[in-house]
């Protein structure tokens, strides 16, 4: 009997709209081995962050898949990589008390949950030092991919793949999504640092509590996702509670 080696029928997922952004990768060949994970599960927008180009090992472990190489967006900052984009899920191979963490499970069933337009973006750190807490706050939800023990974690290129793989195999799967359209990252960001300010300007956040408060807070508004709609009322709620 001839086994079926890719799925047939209509994708309920544009992966179009997924980027896999990795930010200062140290080993050029996990890069291109990244792109050969996002070409056998047909995702194409690599970001990279902290890096102004690639090695000649990233195109050898890449293969039949230079051309998403070819294609990369090169970014200075974490920030500038993600401001086009409306939800991003970062993941990490450590628990933190300040973050709420989902499982990777979890993670595909939040991607679910929003629209289709979505632009989603899955966030990736260093082989060797993973995420700063700061990068973690830049995104919406944290994810970890479960494994049968705590050391070592998994390699860069088998963390996007599973992760990917997640997503590739729900996506010829019914589905209907329940949470309107977040809005651009960046607006989430500067809503977000508004309210700090304000907590701030209120004396709520101070030297002593200030790395924990605004983790807290990160983490909280983050998984909101917010909307249009949240923010305005967000705001007004503060400005008749705070100012």
């Amino acid at each position: 009997m001839k086994l079926p080696y890719r799925t047939e029928g209509k994708d309920r997922i544009d992966r179009k709209r997924f980027s896999i952004i990795l930010i200062r990768p140290e080993n050029h060949e996990n890069i291109g081995l990244v792109a050969r994970a996002m070409k056998n599960t047909g995702f194409d927008d690599l970001r990279l962050v902290g890096l102004i180009g690639l090695k000649p090992e990233a195109y050898r472990t890449a293969v039949h898949s230079q051309d998403i190489l070819e294609g990369a967006r090169f970014s200075a900052t974490l920030k500038e990589a993600t401001r086009d984009l409306d939800l991003v899920l970062a993941s990490t191979a450590r628990f933190r008390k300040t973050f709420s963490i989902l499982t990777l499970p979890e993670a595909t069933d939040a991607i679910l949950h929003y629209p289709s337009s979505t632009r989603i973006g899955l966030l990736f750190g260093n082989e060797r030092t993973g995420l700063t807490s700061e990068e973690l706050g830049d995104s919406n939800f944290v994810f970890f991919i479960p494994q049968a023990s705590r050391q070592p974690s998994y390699n860069l290129a088998s963390a996007v793949l599973l992760t990917l793989f997640s997503i590739f195999s729900r996506s010829s799967t019914e589905y209907v999504s329940q949470a309107p359209k977040p809005l651009p990252r960046k607006e989430q960001e500067d809503s977000i640092g508004l309210i700090l300010k304000k907590l701030e300007n209120k004396g709520f956040i101070h030297e002593t509590n200030k790395l924990h408060v605004t983790g807290m807070v990160q983490d909280l508004f983050g998984r909101i996702a917010l909307t249009e709609r949240d923010r305005r009322f967000l705001l007004a709620l503060l400005n008749k509670a705070v100012d």
